[in-house]
């Protein structure tokens, strides 16, 4: 069933792709991240499916579905979309870090501990990001937007960083696991729908996600202690269109899309971001009001000044470094120039 559905797909972007070189109305065939989550449904689907071919006045159609709906991995998207199995993907930033190591620059934990250094960051990186994505990928990136703050859910009490030394924490990507070991603590790599059921069995003491997503799936049920700090990273997604796709668009199909892409998809995105990190705080501890269903009681953990110098010297001395070897020379210099600069670090590899 799913190869028969990933044949129709690419038969379906072959065809777009014959539509854009033939100089009439352009079909892009554009692959959304998680189906299942608010970013698709609030902001992908109806900018893409809606507010872009409304602006274009029909001169730009889409056909979209998502990278999970094909039956493909979010690692294997940018892949695709280079060999030209569509023209605009979607994804985490840290899927793809295997085959784009420089990547891991962009989602590092606890790097920018709230959603407007994130932003700066984010904004800083974005040239980067780009000369990856156009190295590795021959694409062009359009939009970078996080799912949210990927926070720390626990089994019992903690106060501090220090109390995860000896813990089993759920969290994923090399940075983070590699920040967990430096507390003395164990990365565990678990899928997120097994995750109330290890922490019932206790396979694990703790995990990482978005606290969205937490609510949603109930993790109020299996732990008792949030501690809201991306201690994760914020699981950055790039949208990026393949260069070939892009370079068939007329200078006037680009600028639509590369204007209205940031008033009609990224602000809003970044907006929400905000707004729903603290509506699922709100819920998950039943401090304010809970407007997403019945609130929980969470202990709240109180973010301080002494964990976030300490998070920044373990990434400038250990995680940071360890990342440096993996990239080399080239990509540690163009981050010294961008993030680098956003966050006031500069990394030394000679």
């Amino acid at each position: 069933m799913k190869n028969s559905l990933f044949a129709i797909l690419v038969t379906t972007a072959l065809a777009s792709t014959c539509a854009v070189s033939a100089g009439h109305a352009s079909e892009l065939f554009v692959v959304g991240s998680w189906s299942m989550q608010e970013l698709h449904k609030k902001f992908e689907v109806p900018f893409w499916t809606q507010d872009l071919p409304a602006e274009s006045n029909g001169q730009i159609k889409v056909k979209m579905t998502t990278f999970n709906q094909m039956g493909i991995k979010g690692s294997d998207v940018f892949r695709l979309l280079r060999n030209g199995v569509f023209d605009v993907g979607m994804t985490v930033a840290d899927y793809e870090v295997g085959d784009a190591p420089a990547l891991a620059g962009v989602d590092i934990p606890l790097l920018t501990p709230t959603l407007k250094q994130e932003r700066r960051m984010i904004k800083a990186a974005f040239p980067l990001v780009n000369t990856v994505m156009k190295d590795r990928f021959h694409a062009k990136v359009l939009a970078i937007v996080p799912y949210g703050p990927q926070v720390l859910f626990c089994k019992g009490n903690i106060h501090s960083l220090s109390d995860l030394k000896g813990k089993k924490i759920r969290g994923a990507g090399r940075m983070t696991t590699d920040f967990l070991e430096s507390l003395g603590a164990t990365g565990v790599n678990i899928p997120f729908s097994e995750v109330p059921g290890a922490l019932q069995r206790g396979v694990i003491d703790c995990a990482i996600t978005g606290p969205l997503a937490a609510y949603t799936a109930g993790w109020y049920q299996v732990t008792n202690t949030l501690y809201p700090i991306p201690l994760g990273g914020w699981d950055p997604v790039i949208t990026a269109i393949n260069l070939d796709a892009w370079n068939k668009l007329s200078p006037r199909q680009q600028h639509l899309i590369t204007t209205k892409i940031k008033t009609q998809f990224e602000d809003p995105a970044w907006q929400y971001v905000g707004t729903s990190t603290n509506q699922s705080i709100a819920c998950l501890t039943g401090q304010g009001i809970c407007v997403l269903g019945k609130p929980a009681h969470m202990k709240l953990v109180k973010v301080t000044q002494a964990d976030l110098s300490k998070a920044r010297q373990i990434l400038i001395n250990q995680v940071l470094p360890s990342w440096e070897h993996r990239v080399g020379k080239k990509w540690v210099e163009r981050w010294n120039q961008s993030v680098g600069k956003a966050v006031d670090i500069r990394l030394s590899r000679n």
